[in-house]
């Protein structure tokens, strides 16, 4: 059950880190089509850049925090807290209306 909640977080972790990149490059696109010197071009795309690596590393976060509780769980056999949220704040995914923990 525990390996079920880490993949379906990961899962989940992966699919928000997508869409923000996805925006990210959206936004630069939009910026730099509004953009009229090639200063304004390179801080979208640095701007681009910067909001990728922060999706990645919130999706890095979320897995090895799941990692992390998977090997609590297996060290102490215990059931301990697990957050499933791809938030990393919250305990649920995104976008799955109520805000309840899906523990």
């Amino acid at each position: 059950m525990q390996s079920a909640k880490e993949t379906a977080s990961n899962i989940g972790a992966s699919a928000k880190a997508g869409m923000e990149k996805t925006k990210a490059s959206v936004q630069e696109k939009m910026e730099k089509a509004s953009a009229h010197d090639p200063m304004q071009k390179e801080m979208a795309r640095e701007k681009k850049e910067e909001r990728k690596a922060e999706a990645e590393a919130m999706k890095q976060g979320t897995k090895a925090q799941n990692a992390a509780a998977k090997q609590g769980e297996r060290l102490t056999g215990g059931h301990g807290n697990y957050s499933t949220g791809g938030t990393g704040t919250t305990g649920h995914l995104p976008g799955s209306g109520t805000g309840g923990s899906l523990i």
